[in-house]
């Protein structure tokens, strides 16, 4: 999954300097493996993504990376468009990258072809308390083929404005009282309450994580559709009911026309987005910022967020890498509470262990989302997944049929053969 963190988050004036959490810092207390001398005159090679690894953050690793092995590190950072066929290709070359970074729900595809180490023993030596729901995408088959390092989702970002003018004193709760409170606004000002385009779908898959469902179910050997499950229709039940507040269009996402800038003329009460959304708006109306809040999306009951959708990285270490043993000491560094704690408070994302949450501190929108990360998860953790999302997406085809009146059964229906098709594709 895309994002752009760093740059769009610094746009939105929400990145704050406050003090790193301590803790364990990885180090065992002796050398690195490697002899006397360490791994000196060796060289890591990492790739990370664009907008992932702050440039201070690489810093202090590299420093403190080269401190306990004499080896050096060479971080290369690597583009969105086009990296699952280069990683593909890099994965299966003789000297492939030693570390690199993966996108949580590609993790699965790659684990498959053998193309990542097993990290279990980093698993039982450093990432005992990881959090359950992160860590469930670095797993394929019952092993470790990753470490979870970072993950954001999505809040609902309001104009405190137009909420003070509905009469409105403080956030909801509950789902419900969510509705009640932009059902007043509609009622009490002249502002659409929420711009919620029909196909919102990360959101969706929100909604099915929070009722406790799945897009997917195994059939015999395979995966097929999963859309007709009560589950879905519930969730899908629940995204109809706001939208019916909206005025945006069925038929859209988020990205089309940026949300963010639908909400930066005023006129919006509220959007479910990411807290880089934000800074679109900001971007286009800088008068906008002093209006921004943000919430955590409420669930069916107080005091247990909705569900939402993770999109993050972990960390993977190359099956042909040559330097096992050292990749290895980058990522107990490079995740350790010091390190770990700093991504977060730089890059406003949600560290991979709940004690590291208050790193987040001053960042108003990573603490608005910080809630709802325990109880999250992501689209379907298996290979076959990939092709679904492919353009047109049968699962927007499906949310915006029942918008326009049919039913989610029948929704379901109209797409389930493409979709099947799709998880039927050789990987």
């Amino acid at each position: 999954m895309k994002r752009k963190l760093v740059a769009a988050i610094g746009i939105a004036g929400m990145m704050f300097s406050i003090a790193a959490c301590g803790g364990d810092n990885g180090d065992d207390g002796g050398k690195a493996k490697g002899g006397k001398d360490g791994y000196a005159g060796q060289t890591l090679t990492v790739w990370v993504m664009d907008g992932s690894a702050p440039d201070q953050w690489q810093k202090d690793v590299a420093a403190a990376f080269e401190a306990k092995t004499k080896a050096k590190v060479k971080f290369e950072v690597q583009q969105w468009n086009g990296i699952q066929q280069k990683l593909t290709t890099a994965l299966s070359e003789e000297n492939p990258p030693d570390v690199l970074e993966v996108g949580n729900t590609q993790t699965p595809a790659y684990a498959k072809t053998g193309g990542l180490a097993d990290l279990a023993d980093l698993k039982s030596s450093i990432g005992t308390d990881w959090t359950e729901s992160m860590n469930e995408s670095a797993v394929f088959d019952g092993k470790q083929y990753a470490a979870p390092w970072y993950v954001v989702n999505r809040v609902v970002v309001y104009n405190k404005k137009i909420w003070a003018d509905a009469g409105i004193k403080s956030t909801p709760k509950t789902r419900d009282e969510f509705y009640a409170d932009l059902k007043k606004i509609g009622e009490k000002t002249d502002a659409e309450p929420i711009y919620l385009p029909g196909q919102n779908w990360y959101h969706f898959v929100g909604l099915v994580i929070g009722e406790g469902g799945e897009l997917v179910k195994k059939d015999g050997d395979k995966y097929v559709s999963n859309l007709a499950d009560p589950k879905v229709a519930a969730a899908m039940e629940t995204y109809k009911k706001f939208q019916a507040l909206s005025k945006a269009p069925k038929d859209k996402d988020e990205a089309t026309p940026q949300q963010g800038e639908v909400f930066a003329k005023g006129k919006v009460g509220a959007f479910i987005g990411m807290g880089w959304e934000a800074g679109v708006a900001i971007k286009a109306n800088p008068k906008i910022e002093k209006e921004i809040g943000y919430f955590t999306i409420p669930g069916a009951a107080a005091g247990k967020p909705e569900g939402v959708f993770l999109g993050g990285s972990n960390l993977a270490v190359a099956a042909g890498s040559k330097k096992q043993d050292l990749a290895k000491e980058f990522l107990k560094i490079a995740l350790n509470d010091q390190y770990e704690g700093e991504l977060a408070k730089l890059g406003g994302i949600i560290p991979n262990k709940d004690a590291l949450l208050t790193n987040l501190k001053g960042n108003a929108a990573a603490e608005a989302a910080a809630p709802a990360a325990g109880g999250g998860g992501t689209t379907p953790l298996i290979p076959e997944w990939a092709a679904v999302e492919n353009p047109p997406n049968p699962i927007k085809t499906y949310m915006t049929a029942v918008l326009n009146g049919k039913s989610p059964a029948d929704a379901a229906k109209q797409v389930e053969g493409d979709v099947n098709k799709r998880l039927a594709q050789k990987q």
